[in-house]
């Protein structure tokens, strides 16, 4: 009787865990495909810019996956701004083209979060120096993942737009002027749940939000040029930050507790009376 006890309740372990297996792949399949970009193919250049700003104000604004392109002179800062969601791990790259004749130069790549703070790079050469005669340089730099909220004495990168700045540093009198242009593209990889905290912000930190916000509370007009907000976001908006895929395996983690309590009670309760016991006792 023990024997046939156990069996059938190892069946019903192995069918419940089949059954888990079954619905977890398919709701997981999903933040998998999400890891490659959560925009736009950068093979699309439909309406790419073709400028950069040279300001925070004037900075020309990427979509995710979008490659920007600029002309402008050694000595110049180049300006671009991109959206970052909580959850996302950015990552930008330049290739700046230099002419022919040139002397050594040092180029820089900083990028700067809503509130203009510089982030530092978690990976990447930020900083790269051209030697003399070289015809490109290319600069990267990977942000730590994106929080959803932070203390206000933290530095961590937060929800909102993103400011790439792309200068020289070090420059020789003698090249002072000379034409260069630039390639940037923003891309971020979706962290998921591993980067998740409790909290968010109330608003992403958008230029404009603010002012945007105090605009639809005075019944101003939405043209007012204080309303203007920055026109990037996501693909699917900004998330609300309390939820991401941790939820989905806290719940497979219940349900995998449960079954292997009910399967160790079935193991080891026996068949609930000592056999020395007489059967009519």
């Amino acid at each position: 009787m023990r024997t046939v006890r156990v069996t059938r309740a190892a069946r019903v372990l192995t069918a419940g865990l089949f059954a888990l297996g079954a619905a977890v792949f398919p709701a997981t399949a999903s933040p998998a495909t999400a890891d490659s970009s959560p925009s736009a193919s950068p093979s699309d250049d439909d309406g790419a810019p073709t400028e950069a700003g040279t300001s925070f104000r004037t900075a020309t604004e990427l979509d995710l996956g979008q490659q920007g392109t600029a002309g402008g002179s050694t000595g110049d800062y180049l300006y671009w701004s991109f959206p970052a969601d909580a959850g996302q791990r950015p990552t930008v790259k330049a290739t700046v083209k230099l002419p022919d004749s040139h002397a050594g130069e040092t180029w820089q790549l900083d990028v700067y979060d809503g509130l203009r703070r510089r982030q530092a790079c978690q990976y990447g050469a930020q900083t790269r120096t051209a030697a003399q005669g070289t015809g490109s340089v290319d600069l990267s730099c990977t942000l730590r993942t994106v929080r959803a909220w932070s203390e206000p004495w933290a530095d961590d990168p937060l929800p909102g737009t993103y400011y790439i700045r792309l200068t020289v540093t070090g420059l020789p009198s003698s090249d002072q002027g000379l034409p260069v242009s630039a390639e940037v593209q923003a891309d971020a990889k979706d962290i998921g749940g591993a980067a998740a905290v409790d909290g968010s912000l109330a608003k992403p930190l958008v230029p404009g939000i603010a002012t945007a916000e105090q605009a639809e509370d005075t019944g101003e007009s939405d043209d007012s040029p204080a309303a203007v907000l920055s026109s990037i976001e996501p693909d699917d908006g900004w998330t609300s930050g309390w939820w991401s895929d941790r939820w989905v395996w806290t719940a497979i983690g219940g349900v995998l507790a449960a079954l292997a309590g009910i399967g160790g009670y079935a193991l080891t309760r026996g068949s609930g009376r000592p056999s020395r016991v007489p059967p009519g006792a």
